[in-house]
């Protein structure tokens, strides 16, 4: 009658060591034994890289699966972060209703907060802290439809398909200079403070990404705008790049654009008022 033993599994070093002794052992007694074909001297270096491995894994998994699919984690680190994200936004923006309120207030009673407040609201319009509305123009900036493949050595590079950071800035520069009174960039108020920034084809501003196509649209005189833009440099090579690798660009003009205000952070580390 054959007995049922019991084999106790380790890792780490325990386990390096035992099956390296096993394998030195068994090489060992068939070299003092005859001489053995080459085959049976390469088994116990097989079994002794294998037990190696076997260790390592073990190790390194510590208890889990290594193959295990993280992105439904990453997934959830996503969603819980934006839900905590939209939860302090919505506190800030009660805290700052709550500001509002006490200031106005203490306005009715208090004659310095009073006169504070008022030039404090004389500057909002220009701060772009109100909403404007009235007729403009709408620039849109696409990437190329067209994809590139390895075997097309001689076709355009992955860089010349995609809307840059200086693309956007040109527009945005040429329509200031064309007399813009306000403008948005993908909805988002634009004001003296806010910086264009790509990271690949993803715009940043304030904080918020967005993907092409990007959309700039300012109030004032069309034609004027139009005119700087057909004046920039930046704005011209980019337009070239429409024709050559089929990038998007487009100006609408528009004869009701609204710009809302901008309602993010305005937090200066330092300022100088004109004289």
């Amino acid at each position: 009658m054959r007995e049922e033993t019991d084999v106790d599994y380790t890792s780490g070093t325990q386990s390096w060591r035992l099956v390296l002794t096993r394998a030195v052992t068994g090489l060992l007694r068939r070299r003092r034994g005859k001489r053995q074909a080459g085959w049976s001297i390469g088994v116990p270096l097989i079994a002794l890289a294998a037990g190696l491995l076997f260790t390592t894994t073990a190790t390194t998994a510590r208890g889990t699966a290594l193959r295990d699919d993280r992105r439904p984690e990453l997934t959830q680190l996503i969603a819980d972060q934006r839900t905590r994200i939209a939860d302090r936004e919505a506190r800030a923006d009660a805290l700052q209703a709550a500001v509002e309120a006490q200031t106005g207030a203490l306005a009715d009673v208090d004659g310095p907060v009073r006169a504070a407040r008022r030039q404090a609201d004389a500057g909002r319009t220009a701060a772009g802290l109100t909403a404007l509305r009235g007729p403009g123009l709408t620039v849109q900036l696409d990437d190329s439809p067209r994809r590139t493949t390895a075997d097309d050595v001689d076709g355009p590079r992955p860089d010349d398909l995609v809307v840059h950071q200086q693309d956007v800035q040109s527009v945005v520069n040429a329509m200031w200079a064309g007399g813009a009174e306000a403008m948005s960039i993908m909805g988002i108020r634009v004001i003296s403070t806010s910086a264009v920034r790509c990271v690949g084809n993803t715009l940043l501003l304030h904080g918020q990404p967005f993907s092409p196509p990007f959309t700039i649209r300012a109030i004032g005189d069309s034609d004027a705008m139009q005119a700087s833009l057909a004046g920039s440099a930046g704005v011209q090579q980019f337009r070239d790049a429409v024709a050559d690798f089929g990038l998007g660009y487009r100006e609408t003009v528009e004869g009701d654009v609204t710009v809302p205000a901008y309602d993010g952070s305005t937090g200066l580390r330092s300022a100088q008022v004109p004289g």
